[in-house]
């Protein structure tokens, strides 16, 4: 058997194939998540939902002196506490550059295994930005 090595890097997908902007966001997006946001540090949301697409927990994370949310095993545990069946992840990028970084999509992957081992769907994962949010979901990246 021979091994070939890739002849180049496969191609991102557009950012703005995953782009909303923000007059077309949705309630949840427009109404819950974006007013929570800072516009000058870099925080998390968690929101679990019930069988029956309820708001039931809402976990706020604030970013560290570098700039990172890391979410803590007592918030999962918070969600997975009150019958959680759908989680909605979102934060922002102060920056302004709505594209994902690599470890925003690693740290989705993650999130989306613990949780599907859990019974739990990961429906999306949103970066805010000014003038929009991108969607994990819409990009197909989830």
């Amino acid at each position: 058997m021979t091994l070939y090595e890739p002849v180049g890097k496969m191609p991102e997908p557009e950012a703005s194939a995953g782009f909303v902007p923000s007059h077309s966001e949705n309630a949840v997006a427009q109404q819950l998540l974006r007013p929570l946001f800072d516009a000058d540090c870099e925080t998390m949301l968690i929101a679990g939902f019930d069988a029956f697409d309820r708001l039931v927990r809402l976990e706020r994370i604030d970013g560290d002196s570098t700039g990172r949310c890391i979410i803590p095993p007592r918030c999962w545990r918070a969600l997975l506490d009150r019958g959680i069946a759908t989680v909605v992840m979102a934060h922002n990028h102060p920056s302004g550059a709505a594209w994902p970084s690599d470890a925003d999509i690693d740290a989705t992957h993650q999130a989306a295994l613990l949780l599907r081992a859990l019974g739990i769907d990961l429906v999306d994962h949103l970066i805010f930005v000014a003038d929009g949010h991108f969607s994990f979901r819409t990009a197909e990246m989830l």
